[in-house]
């Protein structure tokens, strides 16, 4: 058996060291696989990837250079959306990335031959995405089911404190993957890893030069090599804050440079240097500073009012409908304050920046609050980039408050749902930083009641009520405000196929001091199977789970649910005439380990109507991986247990 493996093993070996992957030379047993060998149900894999990052030296001083190649095989539509490659590139003033010798190519074969497409230059396109990022895109052409998508390109930086990550695994497998970094002995950096793939570097040194003028310069350069194979996907699961978190990568920090003839420069080594760098910008410190252009209006506002909480609310609430969020993220302003105060419209630093400031005004204490967006990713350490928005600390007497003005449905420690992140970072005075957890403590709520009465059909019909309080009344005023009623109503019929929706009001969606009540009356057919002289139906008809989120065997990452939530539903039904129970459900409890969760169903028949209680609840925010296999047994009973079905016989 090992002399087998052994022979698999060299096989593997010689036929990946035989494989070409020079650019262009893609070969006809690549386009004639139908399935990604150890991935069946890969949509497309990297058959290939290389990057080359290094410094070369122009007469302006020393640049970044990263070098791309990517070889991708697509297998079925559903791997189409990887035929788009945008590549992000940064600015800064007059400085910015470029990229340059781009060439690519879509490979199909027809006919038994190979034939490639070339991208047209005027496919690539290239905009401006905000003050601090452009983006290069294109979309590879003739793209079909077996393609193939090559592309070379390179990225000039100015910037060689921010050296991209190099990511070792993505949403799709990689066959092959080859990676280097290079840096000048004048230019050390500290290596951060992340993800449960083990990578490890091939260190070496190597002699380098350069030219300045008619000197030629030797110097040593630190080399780090990756070569690894077979790298499987890394496939998102339910409640993840963010995948990337997870995603093994190794980041490149610049410590400190110590050019010939010049001091040691230092950078972002620990988070107090960060924070510092943060509030020592014009963009940031200063802007919170600013005060003149709204002294008028918020001594106005607060004149009369000496109570602190009711200070918060009337500052809070007047920069919510005052300035309107323009959608961009970052700690730093763009425009500034005071036009962002003139012209009614921010960005997130202009907005919590300008409303941290008010509550200083008022007499407060307020700081900002560094946060890292869930997209974003945990800031594992101490970098700039570790963190991309900014929102507002606020504490008077015991009470203690996070607050953010770019979105006007959120409340007091009710944040819109991509800030609640594990932790943020409190900006003190000086610059000086302390951390807060930014998951609630609250529970939020959901409440549903339900009176209906199912006829000899199936079809039930009567009237719903359901009350939201905490991050489920936020969530829910921003689908149903921002649209209009009418498609609301026909999305929630989609929601629940074939139920009709009369006498639909919402109460309290914009007044956020109370809970969002919805009620309506409602009918929908087919909730019942209907066989001989029986009847069966679940007791939670279209409300029940249908499938359990947690399928995988193992579970690496934390579940994150966002918020503590309790979900409560109370249902009368009544029953046909001329019905009676056969069967109904047993009463059952589940509860999760260390008081996590728990799950309470009851079902009692009295007379002809039946009564059902459930209360569902998660008691924290994030559960460890360690609680997996008790939370999938979890809610696989709880599933089971809203699955079960009451029977009904004709008298």
């Amino acid at each position: 058996m090992r002399i087998n493996s052994f022979i698999v093993f060299v096989f593997a070996s010689i036929m990946l060291s035989a494989q070409n992957y020079d650019f262009g030379k893609v070969s006809k047993a690549e386009l004639e696989e139908k399935f990604y060998p150890t991935d069946s149900s890969a949509s497309a894999a990297y058959l290939y990837k290389n990057r080359h990052t290094y410094f070369q030296y122009t007469q302006d001083g020393f640049e970044l250079v990263t070098e791309i190649h990517e070889r991708l095989k697509i297998y079925n539509q559903d791997g189409f959306n990887f035929a788009t490659k945008a590549i992000r590139l940064y600015k800064s003033g007059s400085n910015r990335e470029e990229v340059r010798n781009l060439k690519a190519y879509t490979f199909n074969l027809v006919d038994g031959k190979v034939e490639d497409v070339k991208l047209d230059k005027k496919d690539i396109f290239r905009t401006e995405k905000s003050k601090y990022r452009n983006e290069t895109k294109f979309t590879m052409p003739n793209i079909k089911e077996g393609s193939i998508i090559e592309y070379k390109y390179k990225i000039f930086s100015p910037f060689y404190s921010n050296i991209d990550d190099f990511i070792f695994q993505n949403d799709i497998p990689i066959k092959k993957l080859d990676a280097k970094f290079e840096a000048p002995e004048y230019f050390v950096f500290k290596l951060n890893s992340k993800g449960f793939l083990p990578v490890t570097p091939i260190k070496t040194s190597k002699n380098g030069d350069f030219r300045i003028g008619d000197t030629n310069i030797d110097f040593t350069k630190e080399c780090y090599e990756y070569n690894l194979n077979d790298i499987p996907a890394l496939k998102d699961e339910p409640h993840v804050n963010s995948i990337n978190n997870y995603r093994s990568a190794i980041s490149y920090e610049l410590s400190y440079t110590n050019f010939p003839q010049s001091t040691i420069k230092y950078y972002s080594t620990t988070w107090e240097d960060v924070v510092k760098s943060i509030y020592d910008s014009s963009s940031f410190g200063e802007e919170l500073d600013k005060e003149g252009y709204y002294e008028d209006d918020i001594n106005a506002l607060i004149s009369t009012i000496s109570d602190p909480a009711k200070r918060v609310a009337l500052i809070f609430d007047y920069v919510k409908s005052k300035i309107k969020w323009n959608g961009y993220y970052g700690y730093y302003t763009s425009d500034g304050v005071k036009k962002a105060y003139k012209e009614r419209i921010g960005n997130v630093a202009e907005i919590n920046l300008m409303l941290t400031s008010m509550l200083r005004h008022a007499g407060l204490k307020a700081y900002p609050v560094l946060v890292s967006t869930r997209n974003n990713g945990v800031p594992l350490f101490p970098t700039r980039e570790g963190y991309n928005y900014v929102i507002t600390y606020v504490k008077y007497n015991d009470t203690v408050l996070l607050l953010d003005a770019t979105s006007k449905y959120s409340m007091p420690n009710v944040l819109p749902f991509r800030t609640l992140n594990w932790q943020g970072r409190i900006i003190a005075e000086y610059g000086s930083s302390e951390l807060i957890d930014l998951y609630p403590k609250s529970i939020s709520k959901n409440t549903v009641s339900l009176f209906a009465k199912i006829d000899d059909a199936g079809t039930v019909e009567g009237q719903m009520q359901a009350i939201k309080t905490g991050h489920k009344a936020r969530s829910y005023r921003n689908k149903y405000n921002n649209v209009d009623e009418d498609e609301f109503i026909v999305n929630l019929e989609n929601k629940f196929d074939g139920m009709e929706i009369e006498e639909f009001a919402v109460i309290n969606n914009k007044d956020l001091g109370k809970p969002v009540v919805e009620k309506c009356k409602f009918s929908i057919e087919s909730q019942a199977d209907i066989i001989d002289d029986k009847i069966y139906f679940s007791p939670l008809f279209f409300f029940k789970m249908e499938e359990n989120p947690f399928k995988l065997e193992k579970r690496e990452f934390p579940i994150d649910f966002g918020y503590p939530s309790d979900d409560i539903y109370r249902f009368s039904i009544t029953l046909p005439e001329g019905y009676t129970v056969v069967s109904a459900p047993q009463s059952k409890k589940l509860e999760l380990p260390d008081n996590l969760g728990s799950f309470m169903y009851q079902v009692k028949v009295q007379g002809s109507t039946v009564k059902l209680f459930i209360d569902s609840k998660i008691n924290v925010p994030i559960v460890s991986p360690i609680y997996y296999d008790a939370l999938k047994s979890y809610f696989s009973g709880l599933i089971e247990a809203e699955s079960e079905q009451i029977v009904l016989t004709k008298i």
